[in-house]
C-alpha cells in the first residue's frame, strides 16, 4: 500500500485528493500539513511537518510557496520523494527546489493536467509550422480566491511556445502603460479572476487574415487531484533524485 502525505490538505485541492485516495484501497494518507491543525479527515493534521514522526513513500503539496522551505527541509531530511503541485514560486525559491533535486526525487508541474501537458506539445507543434509571423497571446481565467497571476499554467504554456521559437521572447503583462504597437517578438500573457472558475487557458497564434485558437478547459478540481495522485504513484517508484515532470510520467 502507498503510503502518503498531503500538504495543504485542508484546502479545496486537498480535500479533493483526499477523496481520490479514500476511494482508492491501494493508497492511505498517514498524515496532513496544514497551516491549520484542523482535522478534517481520518489522518492527523499537523502545522509543523517536523511534528510527524511516522514514514512515507511520497508527499504531494497543494498549498502555498511560503511552505516550501519547510516542506523541503523535511524531505531531504527524511528522503522523501515530494510532488509539488504549488505555483507561483519565486526565483529564489525555484533555485531551492533545483538544490533538494539534487539529494531527493523532485517532481515539479506547472499544471497537473494531461490534457494542460498536451495543449502545451501542440503549442510547440504550432509555432514549428506557423514559424515566426504569427503573434502569440494566452489569456487564462481562474477563480477569484486564486492569488497568483498570471498563473503556472500560462507560464507553463508561454515557455513552451518560446522552446519552439528561434529566438528569446519577451513576456508581456499588461499594455495600458505603453502606448506604442506590438513588438513582434511579444508573448502577451493576461489574467482573469473571477467567479468560480476551476482554470481556463486559451493560446492566440494571431496572423495575416486568420486566428488559430487552442484552448484547454478543467471543468472540476478532480482533473489535477488525479494527476497529483498519479504523479504520487509514480515517484513512490522512483529512487533516484533529480527534477522530473509530467513528461517523464507521459512517457514511463
Amino acid at each position: 500500500m502507498l503510503k502518503l502525505i498531503l500538504s495543504g490538505c485542508n484546502g479545496r485541492m486537498g480535500q479533493a485528493v483526499t477523496a481520490i485516495c479514500e476511494a482508492d484501497e491501494k493508497i492511505k494518507i498517514v498524515a496532513g500539513f496544514d497551516v491549520s491543525s484542523t482535522q478534517k479527515s481520518s489522518y492527523p493534521v499537523y502545522v509543523d511537518p517536523m511534528e510527524f514522526g511516522g514514514t512515507a513513500d511520497v508527499l504531494i503539496d497543494f498549498s502555498t510557496p511560503s511552505s516550501l522551505q519547510s516542506l523541503l527541509g523535511y524531505c531531504t531530511r527524511t528522503k522523501t520523494p515530494i510532488v509539488l503541485c504549488t505555483t507561483g514560486y519565486s526565483a529564489e525559491e525555484d533555485t531551492m527546489i533545483r538544490e533538494a533535486a539534487k539529494v531527493i526525487p523532485v517532481f515539479k508541474s506547472g499544471n497537473m493536467s494531461l490534457g494542460i501537458n498536451l495543449l502545451a506539445d501542440l503549442i510547440k507543434k504550432a509555432v514549428q509550422i506557423l514559424g515566426t509571423s504569427y503573434d502569440i497571446e494566452i489569456v487564462e481565467r481562474h477563480h477569484n480566491k486564486k492569488i497568483d497571476a498570471p498563473s503556472g499554467t500560462a507560464f507553463m504554456l508561454a515557455d513552451a511556445a518560446k522552446e519552439a521559437l528561434p529566438y528569446e521572447p519577451d513576456y508581456v503583462y499588461e499594455r495600458q502603460s505603453v502606448r506604442e504597437p506590438r513588438g513582434p517578438r511579444e508573448i502577451g500573457i493576461s489574467a482573469v479572476r473571477g467567479g468560480t472558475i476551476v482554470g481556463e487557458h486559451e493560446v492566440i497564434f494571431a496572423g495575416l487574415d486568420e486566428v488559430i485558437e487552442l484552448k484547454h478547459t478543467a471543468l472540476s478540481r478532480n482533473v489535477f487531484a488525479s494527476g497529483a495522485v498519479a504523479a504520487a504513484k509514480y515517484m513512490a517508484t522512483v529512487t533516484m533524485p533529480g527534477l522530473y515532470n509530467m513528461n517523464h510520467l507521459i512517457s514511463k
